[in-house]
């Protein structure tokens, strides 16, 4: 809400202005911390909270839970430590966090449980967000769990972002080849069709294969992009599909050089949500629905279900997880030691830890082997298409002695 004042400055000095705040009162006690002394306020713009239809980025969020962390740990009032964070957070730059914190603070107010406030923004805080803040309520460990909850927040973009930074050079290079074909047919073919129209002999197969693609090209383009777009338009419309959805997920793990890539991702993403829920006192039947939701690929979603439907039989983790093609024995075999010890979310976190560390490993081989793949493809693009268009000059001899 914004709130336009009049106040007294220590001098005597009347001062007009706006501020932002979440109620009156909050608006009152933040220009007496600078030091006025109000004699009239009014609302000037919002209401409640509104619903904004941007989202929070994964820093911010890592941030919000990070320092709510350190003020409930030092003992500050969760409303308070809220507002704090409200009146903190950049109205231009963080305005949905602002928004989503602002109908936070006042859930709380009103009597509501902070992580039922949580559940009711759930484009903002997942499912796993909202279970583990509810485990800290209920077991008075709230600023434990929340630091939790960000260093696993941290982990997980970490772990996006390198995946990220692996991807982007091969699209860079992928869409530098396309812009430098779609050139050479369009500018540099059409100069040597006219050349080579002179010769009155027919061209080889490549070469003229080249020309009427150009022709084609420069006289129906409109055509062209309808018919790409088209194609990539029914690609998405397909994979927002159910079929399209787990067909795209079970190809993702067969194929040959990013499948077991994508498998290390969904086994380190289960075995760190699987110990961060375990650890902070969420239930078995519960963990397993969270961690099935937040696996990222429906294969292993699926497997995950078998798993829960087994372990509510009575079975054991291990002994479910083993039946699950999907799950390394590696990984069942620390499972079932962890089990053994009773100490299942440490033996998960360490199995967490290798999978990352393999997933960096893979990334650096995969990048180191993409760059020359992609080099000799670039080459024999440009290259085929250059060869094309000189196999005419080589037949020259013939083409003059005719």
């Amino acid at each position: 809400m914004t709130f336009a004042y009049q106040a007294r400055d220590a001098a005597g000095k009347v001062t007009r202005g706006e501020v932002d705040a979440l109620n009156q009162e909050n608006a009152i006690s933040s220009l007496m911390g600078r030091g006025l002394m109000v004699v009239s306020i009014q609302q000037r713009s919002g209401g409640k909270a509104k619903h904004r239809s941007g989202t929070v980025r994964e820093s911010d969020l890592v941030m919000f839970a990070r320092q709510l962390a350190t003020m409930v740990d030092a003992g500050i009032p969760l409303v308070s430590a809220l507002t704090a964070l409200y009146e903190q957070a950049d109205p231009n730059r963080q305005k949905t966090l602002r928004s989503v914190i602002g109908e936070l603070v006042a859930r709380v107010q009103s009597g509501e449980a902070f992580h039922e406030a949580l559940a009711r923004q759930p484009r903002v805080f997942s499912r796993l967000f909202v279970s583990m803040v509810k485990a800290g309520e209920t077991g008075g460990l709230l600023a434990e769990i929340l630091d939790r909850l960000a260093g696993f927040l941290e982990s997980a973009a970490r772990l996006k972002k390198k995946v990220k930074s692996a991807m982007t050079y091969p699209v860079i290079v992928l869409c530098i080849a396309v812009c430098i074909a779609a050139f050479l047919i369009i500018k540099v073919v059409p100069v040597f069709g006219s050349i080579y129209a002179d010769f009155g002999a027919a061209l080889p197969g490549p070469t003229q294969f080249l020309i009427d693609l150009s022709d084609f090209v420069r006289a129906k383009w409109y055509f062209v992009l309808i018919a790409i777009g088209a194609v990539i338009y029914g690609i998405m419309m397909f994979l927002r599909t159910k079929q399209g959805h787990e067909a795209w997920d079970r190809l993702k793990l067969k194929l040959p050089i990013f499948g077991p890539l994508v498998h290390k991702i969904c086994m380190s993403r289960f075995c760190r949500t699987f110990a961060q829920l375990i650890r902070s006192g969420v239930p078995i039947l519960e963990v397993m629905d969270i961690v099935a939701e937040t696996s990222g690929n429906w294969v292993v979603e699926q497997a995950i279900r078998r798993v829960a439907v087994d372990v509510e039989k009575g079975e054991h983790l291990a002994g479910a997880l083993t039946k699950e093609p999907v799950f390394p024995p590696m990984m069942c075999r620390m499972v079932a030691a962890g089990e053994a010890t009773g100490k299942i979310d440490e033996m998960l976190t360490k199995i967490a830890d290798f999978w990352d560390e393999e997933i960096e490993a893979t990334l650096s081989a995969l990048t180191s082997l993409i760059e020359p793949l992609l080099i000799v493809m670039i080459g024999v693009v440009v290259g085929g298409m250059v060869i094309a268009l000189y196999l005419p000059i080589f037949k020259l001899g013939d083409i003059v002695s005719r």
